[in-house]
């Protein structure tokens, strides 16, 4: 059972049942994040 179950998600997924594809909203790349730089004196 789990195996069909897989299987007709899949198909679903490859025929396109959940809409048509969607451009991105915002083309390029985004970055956000933390970075810190230090140096460390012993």
């Amino acid at each position: 059972m789990p195996r069909l179950l897989l299987l007709a998600c899949l198909a679903l997924a490859a025929c396109g049942a959940d809409g048509a594809p969607e451009k991105p909203s915002d083309p390029g790349i985004t970055i956000s994040g933390e970075a810190q730089v230090g140096v460390v004196m012993k």
